[in-house]
C-alpha cells in the first residue's frame, strides 16, 4: 500500500480545521528544507539534516520571540540558553543526527557569515536525536549539505518520512522521521494558525497509539519485527512549533510546554534515554536585529491562549503520526531494518475500535 498521510487514510484526529498545507509552512514564510543522504559507501549513510527558515529567511534580521522547554534532558538542542534568557530566535533552526549536531551549528555560522545575513556574533537552534542504529556514525553530513538544505527550503508541501534528518529514525519501533501538521484556531483575539515539526525517535511498541487506539498492541512483533535495538523505550524527538499569534516569549514556553500532550497522546513517555526538546515561535511580533529605540509589541491575553494550546497538541499528534505513516522500510548498517508501519493493518485496527 502507497505511504500517505493519516488524512489520506480516512483517519482524522483532533477537532480544529487543518491549514491548507496541513504543515508548519501554513504559517506565514515558514520556509523548510531537507538535504538527505542514502549511501552505502565508503560507509552506510542513513542520516541528513533539516531546517525550518521563518521569515522567508529573514530571521538573520528580523528576530521573533521564542520560548524553549524540556521535557527530558538527554538531548541536545544549542541555543537555548540565549532564548531563555532573551526570549529571541535569531537563526534558522537545523534538525540532524546527535554526532552532528556541532557541524550544523557551525555551518549556520558560516552560512550567515558567507551571506552577510549576521552581525558580528550569533547563537544558532541546531538539534538532534539520535541515528546511529541504521547509519553508521562514521557517515557525517557536511557543511555543504546544511548550505543545500538551507538553500532549497521553501513553502507549501512538506516531504515528510525519511528525509533530511529523519532519515535514519525509528519511532514507536517502526521507521519514523519528519512529520508536520497545522491547525487554525478561533480565539477572542482573532483567527490564527499553529503549525508543528516533528523529528520522531523515540516510544515503544506497546504504548503506540492512534486517536486512542492501541494501535501497538494491535499490530505486534508477530506482525512486524521491532525497529529498535537499545531498549525499546528509548529515544528522542525534536518538536518544533511555529504561529502567527502575537506570543510573547514566556507565552511561546507555554506553546512548547503543550508539545507533551501531543506526544502522550501517541504514547510517548519520556524515559530517562530520551532527548524530548521543544520550541515554540511567533512570526506576529517584529525584533530588528538594528533595534535602537523602544519598540511596542503586540500580546494576547493569558486566557486567550486556550484553543492555541488545544491546536498545539493536535499539530504535535497528527506531526508524529504522518512521521510514521509516511515512512518507509529502511535497511540501515549491520543487516539492521527499520520496519513500516503496515498501513492496511492501521486501517484494519480503526475499524476494530469504531474510528
Amino acid at each position: 500500500m502507497p505511504r500517505s498521510r493519516l488524512r489520506d487514510l480516512g483517519i482524522t484526529i483532533g477537532t480544529y480545521p487543518t491549514g491548507k498545507y496541513n504543515a508548519i509552512t501554513d504559517v506565514s514564510d515558514i520556509l523548510v528544507g531537507h538535504h538527505t543522504l542514502n549511501y552505502d559507501e565508503p560507509h552506510i549513510a542513513r542520516t541528513g539534516v533539516t531546517i525550518i527558515n521563518p521569515r522567508g529567511g529573514k530571521i538573520w534580521h528580523d528576530f521573533a520571540f521564542a520560548g524553549f522547554y524540556s521535557l527530558n534532558g538527554c538531548g541536545e538542542m544549542t541555543g537555548v540558553h540565549w532564548i531563555n534568557e532573551a526570549g529571541l530566535l535569531t537563526t534558522p533552526i537545523a534538525i540532524t543526527n546527535t554526532h552532528d549536531v556541532g557541524l550544523a551549528h557551525h555551518a549556520l555560522v558560516r552560512y550567515g557569515q558567507e551571506k552577510e545575513l549576521m552581525g558580528i556574533f550569533t547563537l544558532p537552534v541546531a538539534a538532534e536525536t539520535y541515528d546511529g542504529w541504521l547509519n553508521d556514525p562514521r557517515a557525517k553530513i557536511t557543511e555543504e549539505n546544511v548550505w543545500s538544505a538551507l538553500e532549497s527550503a521553501s513553502s507549501g508541501v512538506v516531504a515528510e518520512g525519511c528525509v533530511g534528518g529523519g532519515t535514519g529514525m525509528t519511532c514507536h519501533e517502526f521507521k519514523g522521521g519528519i512529520g508536520t501538521s497545522s491547525r487554525i484556531v478561533e480565539t477572542k483575539s482573532g483567527a490564527f494558525t499553529v503549525g508543528a515539526l516533528v523529528q520522531s525517535n523515540y516510544g515503544s511498541r506497546e504504548h503506540f497509539r492512534v486517536d486512542g487506539v492501541p494501535v501497538g498492541r494491535e499490530i505486534g512483533f508477530d506482525k512486524v519485527p521491532s525497529s529498535r535495538a537499545l531498549t525499546v523505550a528509548e529515544g528522542s524527538i525534536i518538536v518544533i512549533i511555529a504561529t502567527d499569534a502575537p506570543l510573547l516569549p514566556d507565552q511561546c514556553k507555554r506553546l512548547a510546554q503543550r508539545a507533551t500532550m501531543g506526544i502522550a497522546r501517541v504514547g510517548g513517555v519520556a524515559t530517562n534515554g530520551s532527548g524530548d526538546l521543544f520550541l515554540a515561535f511567533s512570526t506576529a511580533n517584529h525584533y530588528p536585529n538594528e533595534l535602537e529605540k523602544i519598540q511596542g509589541v503586540n500580546m494576547m491575553p493569558q486566557h486567550h491562549l486556550n484553543e492555541l494550546f488545544v491546536a498545539t497538541i493536535e499539530a504535535v499528534e497528527e506531526s508524529i503520526l504522518n512521521s510514521i505513516t509516511m515512512a518507509t522500510t529502511t535497511r540501515g548498517q549491520k543487516g539492521c531494518i527499520a520496519y513500516e508501519l503496515p498501513l492496511d493493518e492501521l486501517k484494519v485496527a480503526m475499524k476494530k475500535y469504531g474510528r
